[in-house]
């Protein structure tokens, strides 16, 4: 990968790379690259998604509320409250 690649890389990633750090990082870039286009040549047809390693199937609990209700509980440790929701300040003008 030329230097004119890199620095508009390093750019885009808003790195501050010197002469020297650009010459290397091409380099490893290269070097990934064609690392990634070794990878594109495996034959990956017939293979199914791999969910897991251990291929282990997860318990699955049913979906129902269990400490709903406790709204004036739960309000009753906030600094400010209103209309059953908390107050917090604003963040975005």
């Amino acid at each position: 990968m030329d230097q004119k690649t890199v620095r508009k890389v390093a750019r885009l990633g808003r790195l501050a790379l010197s002469d020297a750090q650009l010459d290397r990082m091409g380099t490893q870039i290269t070097g990934i690259m064609k690392w990634i286009d070794q990878l594109a040549e495996v034959n990956t047809d017939n293979v199914e998604p791999l969910a897991n390693v251990a291929n282990i199937e997860l318990k699955l609990r049913t979906d129902e509320v269990t400490d709903g209700g406790n709204a004036q509980n739960v309000l009753s440790n906030a600094p400010e409250e209103m209309q059953g929701f908390y107050v917090v300040p604003k963040v975005v003008e």
